[in-house]
């Protein structure tokens, strides 16, 4: 059976490929192989479980957290919530099919949603790093120009900007979802013929051309948007005489908001940095996954990248005081509820008898 390179955006590997392939290490024994081939999988599934339910309970928390409390309403947070959205939606959709892809060497849920996935995680992708992009922009007026910008930085304005967000994202994604098919190949040893979700070939849209515009449309250019952003934004918080004379916890508290936008969009930069790297270079030729060594390494980058769905709970959760006390709130609530429950009960058995 062959190894289908970039057989998905994220560049799913065949692990059921037989040493006998030339682009299978031959370093191992036939029976190490078949150990590891027969591993690998399982510890894939494992860590994308793990990210799974830790992202799917992390972010809805954060959506919960904002929509149930007022006082937890502002423009940062309501992108907050849309990229709790974003990553949420990632988690449900996109994770446990890929996992899936990883288990056994043929796509097994059909033309719709090999489309579906691929488009899916290329509109979650354009999702989370353009709010962190509109993010970095409320960060910027309210440092920059603090007293101008308060007209543009409301709630209703914040809406608006999120949901041309996603009109625009599910717009011009919709190439992806045209561009992948089931395609069928054959196993000449085994005799029989499996489909697999790949890159179609077609007249508008080379893989090539696809991986790189991918990279500096969702990587490349809103990092950098991101990056010039924020070195003005420290000119400004560290430049004395900002010509707006603010209390000394009103400026902690600019402060402390711009440093966990920051972190987050550091986090997001870091964990896709690997993949996107590694799928540019396999879609340009420098670099292909033809040793045990380089799969590991392209599973590790996959990881990563996946991770980054469920890491920015965690980072609420340290570095926001508001939301780490929404969150305590939150979950004594739960217990309150519970408590509040289990009483009622034992009272009405009591009264009962």
């Amino acid at each position: 059976m062959e190894t289908m390179e970039n057989s998905t955006l994220l560049g799913k590997i065949s692990l059921n490929a037989s040493r006998s392939d030339e682009n299978i290490t031959s370093f191992f024994t036939d029976e190490e192989w078949l150990a590891i081939s027969g591993t690998l999988p399982w510890i894939v599934v494992f860590f994308f479980g793990a990210i799974a339910i830790t992202g799917f309970f992390g972010n809805l928390l954060v959506i919960l957290v904002v929509v149930f409390n007022k006082n937890m309403r502002s423009t940062t947070n309501l992108m907050i919530v849309n990229l709790a959205a974003a990553d949420l939606m990632f988690v449900i959709l996109c994770i446990p099919f890929t996992a899936t892809d990883y288990m056994v060497y043929y796509w097994p849920y059909g033309r719709f949603w090999c489309r579906s996935v691929q488009y899916l995680i290329v509109v979650t992708a354009f999702a989370s790093i353009y709010t962190l992009v509109l993010m970095s922009i409320d960060r910027f007026l309210a440092v920059v120009h603090p007293i101008r910008s308060r007209m543009m930085r409301t709630e209703n304005i914040t809406l608006i900007a999120i949901v041309t967000l996603w009109i625009v994202v599910l717009v011009i994604s919709m190439p992806v979802f045209f561009t992948h098919d089931v395609m069928v190949d054959t196993d000449a040893k085994k005799n029989i013929t499996y489909g697999m979700c790949t890159f179609a070939t077609n007249d508008f849209l080379g893989p090539k051309t696809y991986q790189v515009t991918f990279f500096i449309s969702s990587y490349l250019l809103p990092l950098m948007i991101i990056s010039g952003l924020y070195m003005r934004m420290i000119m400004r918080l560290w430049h004395q005489g900002t010509g707006v004379r603010m209390s000394k916890e009103s400026q902690r508290g600019r402060k402390r908001v711009t440093r966990l936008v920051v972190v987050v969009v550091i986090a997001f930069a870091s964990l896709w940095l690997p993949v996107q790297l590694l799928l540019l270079f396999k879609s340009l030729g420098v670099i292909e996954t033809n040793t045990l060594t380089k799969l590991i390494i392209q599973v590790t980058a996959q990881t990563l990248a996946y991770s980054s769905s469920c890491i920015n709970p965690l980072l609420y959760a340290f570095l926001s005081e508001n939301f780490r006390k929404a969150f305590y709130k939150s979950l004594q609530s739960k217990r309150l509820d519970r408590w509040t429950t289990t009483h009622q009960d034992v009272s009405s058995e009591k009264t009962t008898y």
